[in-house]
């Protein structure tokens, strides 16, 4: 299962004792997300209950329109499966990061600089939202695991090579599909609601590694 286990470090930021105690060292680091995904950091973080909550923190709100729907049902699927969506100020995120899916709070967080474009916002929920679903393929969002959906193969070349030019190597599996799906309309929102209604296992093709994962650990029948 060693890659599977991987992924336990990709989605979740280092803890120091500077993050317990609510301060960090500097902002745009990794020091201060892991802050923001401790809930140690709180000002300038806000819960978002629907696509309004971010609409109206700009000056296009009525571009937002388009994109309603998909976004308010994504919300209300991750909201069934306990996953909470927060719009963060970029000053803690590391330079570049738009958005973070955090697997053991299971809250995920988009950074407000990038999210007064439709178009990246909608990328940017579809794709943390993928890691969500892969967090419930792998068993369940709270055993902090993720698994990728897809055979590898499976995933349009386009996407593995722009995860293979963005990502650490021990990563791609993961973000190549999280990519696909960031720019693919309605594929994060199907997978969501597979995992909100519990059927994943059936609903997708199931990996040989995610298989035997699963079946170790008592998920599904061998």
């Amino acid at each position: 299962m060693k890659k599977i286990l991987l992924a336990l470090t990709l989605f979740a930021a280092p803890v120091s004792a500077d993050h317990v105690q609510g301060h960090i060292k500097g902002y745009n680091s990794m020091d201060s997300l892991g802050c923001m995904l401790l809930m140690e950091c709180t000002d300038g973080v806000e819960e978002v209950f629907s696509l309004l909550d971010i609409s109206s923190q700009y000056p296009n709100t009525e571009s937002f329109t388009p994109v309603t729907l998909e976004f308010n049902n994504m919300l209300a699927s991750l909201s069934q499966i306990g996953v909470r969506v927060f719009l963060a100020d970029d000053k803690y995120f590391p330079p570049g990061h738009r958005g973070v899916y955090h697997t053991v709070s299971n809250n995920f967080y988009l950074n407000k600089n990038y999210m007064g474009r439709p178009s990246t916002l909608m990328s940017v929920m579809r794709h943390e939202g993928w890691h969500v679903a892969q967090d419930c393929m792998a068993g369940s969002i709270k055993n902090n695991m993720i698994a990728i959906i897809h055979n590898e193969e499976d995933v349009p070349m386009l996407w593995r090579e722009m995860a293979e030019r963005t990502y650490p190597a021990s990563a791609v599996p993961w973000e190549a599909e999280a990519s696909w799906a960031g720019r693919t309309e309605g594929m994060t929102q199907k997978a969501l609601e597979s995992c909100a209604a519990g059927t994943m296992w059936t609903d997708y093709e199931l990996t040989p590694l995610t298989r035997e994962w699963l079946e170790e650990e008592g998920y599904i029948k061998k």
